[in-house]
């Protein structure tokens, strides 16, 4: 990869995953300020505790191609390594939006979206992973930190050791912006997957 061909992959990463869809989202529906509900977190987890399922399905659909389609792009136009970086910029772009003064969401959809481009295997699983677990407990964050922390072997056992390493660099992310939520589970503290409405 050349220098421009790595900026122009970072920079058309970031740009795609820092719209925050699910403030916009919110927003256009009537539904306020989602930075002011629940968690304060503009993902799809804390917009369905405006119990509008459709706008918190729609958040996960957008917070996902936000992540798939610079990875797409930058994989047709530069290879695997650009749209890698790519990936991963975008990941950066929904956790610290440069229009929200750097305080996006925590990334799991996003995730999923960026594995989507580069192996739809790794995406299934992920979100294989992530159903099974939220189905058994009922807590979106324990299922994303699980998923997360297995896709870097289902990276391996798939002979793609070149995504191992990013599968493991959004693993690891993902496990920072989960801190408080890893802090509660801890305590037994942690939400239960609810679709009521939270005022």
């Amino acid at each position: 990869m050349t220098v421009i061909e790595i900026i122009l992959s970072a920079v058309l990463g970031y740009l795609c995953g820092s719209i925050p869809f699910g403030l916009v989202l919110t927003k256009a529906a009537g539904l306020g300020d989602i930075r002011k509900l629940g968690s304060g977190n503009i993902g799809a987890t804390n917009v369905l505790r405006t119990g509008n399922k459709t706008v918190a399905a729609l958040t996960v659909l957008f917070d996902g191609l936000k992540g798939t389609v610079p990875v797409v792009t930058m994989s047709m136009l530069y290879g695997t390594e650009a749209a890698i970086v790519a990936g991963v910029a975008a990941f950066l772009g929904h956790i610290f939006p440069v229009w929200l003064g750097f305080k996006g969401g925590k990334g799991i959809a996003t995730s999923i979206g960026v594995l989507l481009g580069l192996h739809w295997i790794l995406a299934l699983a992920f979100l294989a992973v992530w159903i099974f677990i939220a189905a058994i407990f009922r807590i979106s964050s324990l299922a994303g930190l699980t998923a997360s922390l297995l896709t870097p072997l289902w990276a391996f056992l798939l002979g793609r050791g070149d995504l191992v390493l990013p599968a493991l660099m959004l693993g690891i992310m993902i496990w920072i912006t989960h801190r408080a939520n890893i802090i509660r589970l801890l305590r037994g503290e942690e939400p239960r997957i609810s679709f009521a409405k939270q005022v």
